[in-house]
């Protein structure tokens, strides 16, 4: 009995050698990943100052996503994205001019970078920034949105630092998060943005425009569990031809995305699906974006 228990004793130490073997390998193979710095040359953009160019501006960051509450605040003075002792702790940052601001030294080229390539000045690859939804922004556009920003009253806001919980390393180890935690890895940080994009009823101008839409429905657009809800929360619709959308006319489309009351009489939760944002849409934006998921084959929900 005695050898029986002291071979099992060397097992089991050997089995915690080998995990705590593992998990440090993993927090220094993750952190390496974190602190990785990327040298990335871009060239400046025009910052407008008139009012039609700040009254676009802030339109676009409307539809765009970069005030919505769990993200910068409707005030851009930061809120919560993630506040979990596992995942991790993401709080983004305060973009106004205030105390806490994390772009009061910012130069143009440092907003290009955060925006476009999601690293921050010294070439750090920001967390959950949604970078890759913005890549290929227009400079017209880009240079639109900072303006707005840079021009907002300052609000003194000191946000606490963001930080990967244990399972957010696992996540970012095995490539398994939802969205990328790091957009820094997977942009092309060689390929040139547009100089402006004309707006036009097309799919082409659609596909332009449903990135933030991928935050949700998924990166084909077939709805399924949303990422950082809680479980049980309601899925993302969808949005393919494969979905309820495959039944509905333009007419209808745009009429759910303006009032939040489709087709079949369901009342969709603005907290949820937050369909005011295209009150803020055009009328060739909401037929561009119906175009292009139009255009997408059938698939079924995630």
């Amino acid at each position: 009995m005695k050898k029986v228990l002291k071979w099992t004793g060397i097992v089991l130490a050997g089995l915690i050698g080998v995990i705590v073997l593992v998990a440090l390998a993993g927090y220094f193979v993750s952190n390496r990943r974190l602190n990785m710095r990327y040298d990335i040359a871009v060239e400046p953009v025009s910052i407008p100052s008139d009012a039609a160019s700040l009254a676009e501006g802030r339109r676009l960051t409307v539809i765009r996503g970069c005030g919505a509450g769990d993200c910068h605040a409707s005030d851009f003075s930061g809120g919560v994205l993630l506040d979990d002792p596992l995942i991790g702790h993401i709080y983004p940052p305060n973009l106004t001019l205030g105390a806490g601001s994390a772009t009061a030294g910012y130069s143009i080229g440092d907003w290009v970078r955060s925006v476009r390539h999601g690293v921050d000045p010294e070439g750090r690859a920001l967390l959950l920034m949604p970078s890759s939804k913005f890549a290929g922004l227009s400079d017209e556009e880009l240079g639109w949105i900072v303006a707005y920003i840079q021009s907002l009253p300052p609000i003194d806001h000191i946000q606490p630092e963001s930080r990967l919980g244990p399972l957010g390393r696992v996540l970012l180890l095995t490539d398994q998060a939802p969205l990328p935690i790091l957009s820094a890895e997977v942009i092309d940080h060689n390929a040139t943005a547009p100089k402006t994009v004309t707006p036009e009823v097309s799919a082409d101008f659609g596909k332009y425009l449903v990135g933030v839409c991928q935050d949700c429905h998924g990166q084909d657009l077939a709805g399924g569990p949303i990422p950082g809800e809680a479980p049980g929360s309601p899925p993302a619709a969808n949005l393919t031809p494969g979905g309820n959308l495959g039944n509905w006319t333009y007419e209808q489309f745009a009429t759910t995305m303006r009032t939040g009351l489709t087709p079949e009489n369901k009342v969709l939760d603005p907290l949820v699906m937050p369909w005011p944002v295209a009150l803020e849409m055009t009328d060739v934006e909401l037929e561009a974006i119906w175009l292009y998921l139009s255009s997408l084959p059938p698939a079924p929900a995630n």
